[in-house]
């Protein structure tokens, strides 16, 4: 079996793959990839089956070195990427490349200007021994692989079974962080829990991530609060990625992978799918503003 070792990790980095939904009888959340589209994304680069397990590097700042031929990628946060081979030559490369290691090469993925996670895939996925059918480490429940470590040997596995993309197109990283990420939202379910000028108060401001946000959720603050019109206690009810949850102080948070599956205030809007991936990809002190789509 290929393996990669792990030379480096800056900032932190787990496997995720699909992860285990249809557990919140257990108290459970599905966990897998904060930013789906890129994790996917990595894996179709590379041929990978779409449940195959990723590695998520914050931040970047990962050193892998191969024992054999592997093919990799680097999607999500535009990082900077060389490969030292076993000969002492560096050739940079990129994210959003097909990249082909020999035996005794070192892909070192850098700190990105923007954003703040990458997603790297290997032909075959990696192999670590799942928990509960998924290699996805849940950071709320502390579920799942551990968080690489250096040192640690990475098996490669088999969950590949299409020919890689070479020609994959990255997303654009314009206008951010230059200008205020959008992220568009759904109303509900408990909209008419606040005055009826929320969305006036949710979408005229620019909001700003705060630093104590995580995998759990993204943190903000802004000038202006939403206010409760109905102030007494919400009963715990399920909450989806994506919610938009308001916390007594007014400033909302919006719920990544690894969310609680019950939440006690109210939520006052939905993410959608492509706006979970980019709020994802905020970093502390970045700036958004939301949209209410119909």
């Amino acid at each position: 079996m290929s393996t990669l070792t792990v030379v480096h990790v800056g900032f932190g980095a787990t496997t995720q793959d699909l992860g285990r939904p249809g557990l919140s009888d257990m108290g459970l959340g599905a966990a897998g990839p904060a930013d789906r589209a890129s994790a996917s994304l990595a894996n179709r680069m590379v041929g990978n089956r779409p449940g195959a397990a990723v590695l998520e590097a914050l931040l970047g700042s990962v050193t892998l070195r191969s024992d054999s031929h592997v093919v990799a990628a680097v999607t999500g946060a535009g990082c900077p990427v060389e490969v030292e081979h076993a000969d002492g030559r560096v050739r940079g490369r990129a994210a959003y490349e097909v990249i082909l290691l020999a035996p005794g090469d070192t892909l070192r993925i850098g700190v990105p200007l923007t954003r703040l996670r990458a997603y790297i895939a290997v032909r075959g996925g990696f192999d670590v021994e799942p928990v509960l059918g998924s290699r996805a480490r849940d950071s709320l429940a502390r579920l799942g692989p551990d968080p690489v470590a250096a040192g640690d040997v990475l098996p490669v596995g088999a969950a590949a079974d299409a020919w890689p993309i070479v020609d994959a197109v990255p997303p654009s990283l314009e206008p951010w962080p230059w200008e205020p990420v959008v992220l568009d939202a759904t109303p509900g379910p408990r909209d008419d829990w606040f005055t009826p000028e929320w969305r006036a108060t949710l979408t005229r401001q620019e909001h700003h991530v705060s630093s104590d946000s995580d995998r759990v959720g993204v943190r903000t603050s802004a000038a202006e609060p939403l206010v409760r019109a109905i102030t007494h206690e919400l009963p715990s009810e399920g909450v989806e990625t994506g919610s938009v949850q308001v916390p007594p102080d007014g400033f909302p948070v919006l719920f990544l992978a690894d969310h609680p599956v019950t939440g006690g205030y109210p939520v006052v809007a939905v993410l959608t799918p492509a706006s979970v991936d980019r709020a994802a990809q905020l970093r502390p002190g970045d700036v958004f503003r939301f949209r209410i789509t119909p």
